[in-house]
C-alpha cells in the first residue's frame, strides 16, 4: 500500500475542499486534495446545482477567489460559446437567465473553471488531486490525526496520505465517526440550543432531503419518452406525511407545499399566468443568448420539491439502507422525469411533455442524473463555539433587541441566506424563515477536542436549523478557504488552532492574512 506525506490534506473535492486547496497552496504548503467521484467541484459540478447566492453578491459579500470564480464562469462563456454581442458585453451575464442565481451555468463549466484556477498550483507541485478516492479509515495518536486510508473506487487499490493538517470536506462529513472525532446530527431540542424552531425532542436521524438533480433539455418537435422506471409505481400515488402541515398531494404533481407558509401553491412546468414555473427555476442553457443559427435547445436542472428524497437517512445507517436510499432518490427523480413526459397536465387540457429528455452531456453521466446527490445537511462538529438561530435568526434576534446578526470577533468569513430546511427524514415539512446576514466564526471550525482537523465544507459547528443558511455555495466556498487559510498560518507560525482563536495577537494576526487574501469579515454597516 502506498504512503504519501504532505502538509494537509483535503478530503472532498466541492467547493469548499476547492477554495481549501487553493488557500493552502497559495500559501506555499504542499496539498493533496481528494474527490470521491471523477468530477471537482460538489455543489456546482458532480451535483448539478447552480449556485444559490444572496442579492449582494455581485458588489460583497463572498471571498476574493470566490469572485474569481464568479468571473471565471462568464469570461469562459465569452471565450468559448457563440454568444450574441450583447450577451458577450454584459458585465452580469447570466449563462442560462435561472431565477435562483445570478450565474446559473453548465456544471462543466464549473469545472473546466475550477480545473483553470488550480491549474497553477499542480504545475509547480504544490498540489496533487486524487478523483475516485473514499476514505475508509483514519489513524489517530490522541489528540491529533495522523493519517487518512483511502480506496479508489474503481481499482479496489489502497493508499495512505499523512498530513500535518487534514481537512475535512467532504460532502457527509465522512471523517468524524473514523476520527471519532465527537460529532451531531439531526435536529438538536429546544433544550439543547434554545432555538424557538427546534423541536421539542431531539432527533438525530432527522436530517435534510438529499436530491438527486436531473439535467433535462426541452426538444418542442420531438418525442424523448424514456422507459418507464422501475420505482414508478412507488413514487406514482407518494404523499409525503408530515407535519405540521401534510404534504397537498401526490408528490409527482403540480402542487407542492410552499416552503414559508406551508400552504397549498399550484406550479407549471413553462410559464404561465399566476404560477411559478420551474423550467425558469434552474435553467442553465437559454436561448436568448444565442443568433438564431447557433440557438441550442434550452436545458434546466431539476431540483424540485418533487424530487427531494426524505424517506430514509444516509448518515449513520447500515450500507444497505444507504444503497436503498439511494437508488430511491434515483428512482424518484427518473420517475419525475417521466411523469413530466407522459401525464404532467397542461395548460391546453392535454398531458405529458414528451419533448423533454435527459442531458447525460450536461452531467457527465450515462442518464442525465448527476453523478452525485445533492447533499444539504452533513454529521456536525461539536465545536468549541456553535452558531444558533439566537445568533442569525431575523426574530429571534428582534426579540432581543437586535438589527443584526450576533458579531462574533473571531471573525473569518460571512456570507448570507434564509434559513431554508427542506423537508426532512424525521417527517418535518419546510422550515422555513428569515435570517440575517451573518459571520462565520472561527471556533466554528474548532472540534471541542481533536487539534488538527478542520471542517472545510459543512460540517462546522452549525445547528439543524442554522445549517439551513450555512450550507450555499458562497459561505462553503468560505468556510473551506478559512480552513485552508488557518492551516497555512498555523503551519508558518507553529501554532494550533485553538491558539490562534485564543491568544488575541495571533488572531489578530491571522485575521490580517484573511483579509490581505481578499476575505470579508464583516458586512457594510450600512
Amino acid at each position: 500500500m502506498s504512503e504519501t506525506e504532505v502538509d494537509v490534506l483535503v478530503v472532498g473535492g466541492g467547493l469548499g475542499g476547492c477554495a481549501a486547496a487553493m488557500a493552502g497552496t497559495d500559501l506555499g504548503l504542499r496539498v493533496i486534495l481528494t474527490e470521491e467521484t471523477d468530477w471537482l467541484g460538489g455543489q456546482s459540478t458532480s451535483q448539478a446545482v447552480p449556485p444559490d447566492e444572496h442579492a449582494w453578491i455581485e458588489d460583497h459579500g463572498c471571498t476574493r477567489r470566490y469572485r474569481r470564480f464568479r468571473n471565471g464562469v462568464r469570461q469562459y462563456y465569452r471565450d468559448h460559446y457563440p454568444l450574441l454581442d450583447t450577451a458577450r458585453s454584459d458585465p452580469h451575464l447570466n449563462p442560462g437567465k435561472g431565477n435562483v442565481s445570478r450565474i446559473s451555468h453548465e456544471p462543466r463549466v464549473g469545472l473546466a473553471v475550477l480545473g483553470q484556477m488550480l491549474a497553477a498550483a499542480r504545475s509547480a507541485g504544490r498540489l496533487e488531486v486524487r478523483l475516485k478516492r473514499k476514505p475508509i479509515a483514519v489513524d489517530t495518536d490522541g489528540d491529533m490525526v495522523r493519517a487518512v486510508e483511502f480506496e479508489h473506487l474503481e481499482t479496489g487499490t489502497r493508499e495512505t496520505v499523512s498530513a500535518s493538517y487534514i481537512l475535512d470536506a467532504s460532502e457527509l462529513g465522512d471523517l468524524l465517526p473514523l476520527a471519532k472525532v465527537e460529532y451531531v446530527t439531526g435536529a438538536e431540542s429546544q433544550k439543547e440550543t434554545r432555538e424557538p424552531h427546534a423541536p421539542a425532542e431531539a432527533d438525530p436521524s432527522s436530517m435534510q432531503a438529499i436530491t438527486w438533480c436531473l439535467a433535462a433539455g426541452h426538444d418542442p418537435d420531438g418525442d424523448h419518452t424514456i422507459d418507464k422506471p422501475e420505482q414508478y409505481g412507488l413514487w406514482h400515488d407518494h404523499q409525503p406525511d408530515l407535519k405540521p402541515e401534510a404534504w397537498p398531494g401526490p408528490v409527482l404533481s403540480w402542487t407542492y407545499s410552499h416552503p414559508p407558509t406551508l400552504k397549498p401553491i399550484a406550479a407549471s412546468l413553462f410559464p404561465e399566468e399566476g404560477k411559478p414555473c420551474f423550467w425558469l427555476y434552474r435553467r442553465i442553457i437559454c436561448r436568448d443568448h444565442y443568433k438564431a443559427e447557433d440557438m441550442p435547445h434550452e436545458a434546466t436542472v431539476i431540483n424540485w420539491p418533487q424530487n427531494d428524497y426524505f424517506r430514509l437517512p444516509i448518515i449513520d445507517q447500515p450500507g444497505e439502507v444507504v444503497r436503498q436510499a439511494l437508488e430511491e432518490a434515483r428512482q424518484l427523480s427518473l420517475s419525475l422525469l417521466y411523469w413530466l413526459q407522459t401525464e404532467a397536465p397542461r395548460p391546453d387540457g392535454g398531458t405529458g411533455y414528451a419533448g423533454l429528455y435527459p442531458r447525460p452531456d450536461l452531467v457527465g453521466t450515462p442518464d442525465g442524473l448527476a453523478k452525485y446527490p445533492y447533499i444539504r445537511e452533513s454529521r456536525r462538529i461539536k465545536a468549541v463555539s456553535t452558531v444558533t438561530e439566537l445568533h442569525v435568526g431575523k426574530d429571534a434576534r428582534a426579540e432581543a433587541g437586535h438589527e443584526t446578526a450576533a458579531r462574533f470577533d473571531d471573525s473569518v468569513g460571512i456570507g448570507y441566506y434564509h434559513i431554508d430546511l427542506h423537508p426532512s427524514t424525521g417527517g418535518d415539512n419546510y422550515i422555513d424563515f428569515g435570517s440575517l446576514p451573518f459571520q462565520i466564526p472561527l471556533g466554528a471550525l474548532l472540534p471541542v477536542r481533536v487539534e488538527n482537523l478542520l471542517p472545510a465544507c459543512k460540517s462546522i459547528g452549525t445547528t439543524h436549523i442554522t445549517n439551513g443558511c450555512y450550507r450555499l455555495h458562497p459561505v462553503e466556498w468560505g468556510i473551506g478557504e478559512a480552513a485552508g487559510l488557518l492551516a497555512g498560518f498555523c503551519t508558518e507560525r507553529d501554532v494550533a488552532p485553538r491558539d490562534v482563536r485564543e491568544k488575541p495577537k495571533l488572531l489578530r494576526d491571522f485575521q490580517k492574512l484573511l483579509c490581505d487574501q481578499g476575505v470579508e469579515l464583516e458586512w457594510p454597516k450600512s
